[in-house]
């Protein structure tokens, strides 16, 4: 199986954290999102993978480096220009073979069975399926008992599943996107049912999920992966006295001088927390120097 990943997005909801690097590179429990979603793929049968980039895109073509850092080859596609969902997926186009790909969202963590879904897809002959489930307050897509879409709202109705970002498209979707301008793969599947053309679903049970979309999703991305633990990176300088609550995650090379304090708290690679700094529920990013009390804050 082929694989795209989508990644181009600004991280306006995540903002300030995704002012100076792309969301697909925050850390979560100390491993870049994208990281933790390759080794996702890999393990679902994936082989390759092409990337869209386009907010900071250098940091990530240099982070993936053609795959070689995961073992599978790793394409990078930079949009100049942002091209939204289908626009991205239309610019991957000379990458596709015959048989139909994974498009994942670069900012959703779950153990969803890819294989199943994808064989789901093959036995249907649609043109595209799309995995859901139930979660709400994202309930827009309406299925009738035989897997088929019937519509795609905007907003959460009784009734209805929820999109986990995850579509198996066979390749001759492509040529119903217009290409080089930004378009909403969305529409391009509100246009398909709207003209009885089939779009499937499957529906997925008993799998987790986390969508990275918020600061506040982020933080409890974290706090689920520290398990209630506490995560350290490596080369961090920790003086004995430093006090740990609830959780915390530690990005490596970090230093936490004495009677410093940090409760469900995320520090970056880096940080420094200086003598008796107390930091509580916020988010310390990258090489930053903290000499006051954090509560509540991103920093």
């Amino acid at each position: 199986m082929k694989a795209m990943i989508l990644a181009a997005g600004l991280g306006t909801r995540l903002r300030p954290l995704t002012e100076k690097r792309p969301k697909a590179l925050m850390p979560v429990a100390n491993q870049p999102i994208i990281s933790r979603v390759i080794e996702y793929l890999k393990a679902q049968g994936v082989s390759e993978i092409v990337v869209n980039a386009h907010h900071h895109h250098s940091q990530l073509l240099r982070y993936l480096d053609s795959g070689k850092p995961f073992g599978l080859p790793i394409q990078v596609r930079v949009e100049k220009e942002i091209l939204g969902t289908g626009g991205g997926i239309k610019n991957t186009e000379g990458f596709w073979d015959d048989a139909p790909f994974l498009v994942i969202n670069g900012d959703i963590l779950t153990d969803i069975d890819l294989v199943e879904a994808y064989e789901n897809h093959l036995k249907s002959h649609a043109l595209v399926t799309l995995v859901l489930h139930h979660c709400e307050p994202f309930n827009q897509i309406q299925v009738d008992d035989r897997w088929n879409i019937l519509d795609i709202a905007r907003q959460n109705l009784a009734g209805r599943l929820a999109f986990t970002g995850i579509h198996v498209i066979s390749p001759q979707l492509l040529s119903r996107i217009p290409e080089g301008v930004f378009y909403d793969i969305i529409l391009c599947y509100q246009k398909l049912i709207a003209s009885g053309n089939q779009v499937r679903a499957f529906i997925s049970k008993g799998h987790t999920w986390r969508d990275i979309g918020s600061v506040q999703s982020y933080i409890e991305a974290n706090r689920d992966l520290a398990e209630r633990k506490f995560v350290i990176g490596p080369g961090c300088k920790i003086a004995p006295s430093v006090k740990f609550e609830d959780w915390a995650v530690v990005g490596e090379k970090s230093v936490l001088e004495e009677t410093s304090e940090v409760r469900a708290s995320i520090l970056w690679e880096g940080a420094k927390v200086r003598k008796g700094v107390k930091i509580a529920n916020s988010v310390v990013t990258g090489s930053r120097e903290v000499t006051a009390d954090l509560v509540d804050k991103l920093y």
